[in-house]
């Protein structure tokens, strides 16, 4: 079962989604919309898509995750199905204190995706599976 977002942020997303399918921008509308509802997290999540920070790693068996290249340097793997990413900022911000609904890294995920500048990597079962391991060692 897929995990879901407040239904303004999906459907905001959406709508962004739509609107660069169909003129390959993002009206500034929906940008102060973007702004209002994930606030700080908005424009350096526009930063790291600009920036064409976030790759969709899949395997063979058709498993897949997503990492970004943080500001930092740092990748985080995100899983988008659940909204969950590996950073600090997510640990803090969205689950302990729960003041942020997604944290830069996860929002850069979905932004990529509606923008459809996603990068595409394909690696093995193994690698994937030492991805993840590492992630659980960390």
């Amino acid at each position: 079962m897929e995990a879901t977002l407040p239904a303004v942020a999906e459907e905001l997303l959406r709508e962004i989604k739509k609107a660069f399918q169909e003129t390959s921008h993002v009206p500034d509308e929906l940008l102060l919309a973007l702004k209002f509802i994930f606030g700080s997290s908005a424009v350096a999540a526009l930063d790291l898509v600009d920036q064409h920070s976030v790759s969709r790693v899949v395997s063979p068996s058709g498993r897949a995750v997503y990492q970004v290249l943080g500001s930092s340097g740092k990748v985080y793997t995100c899983y988008a199905a659940c909204h969950f990413c590996t950073c600090p900022a997510f640990a803090f911000s969205v689950l302990r204190k729960n003041d942020s609904l997604l944290c830069k890294h996860l929002l850069a995920v979905y932004l990529s995706q509606a923008a459809g500048v996603c990068q595409e990597l394909s690696v093995s079962d193994q690698h994937l599976a030492s991805i993840l391991l590492e992630e659980e060692e960390g």
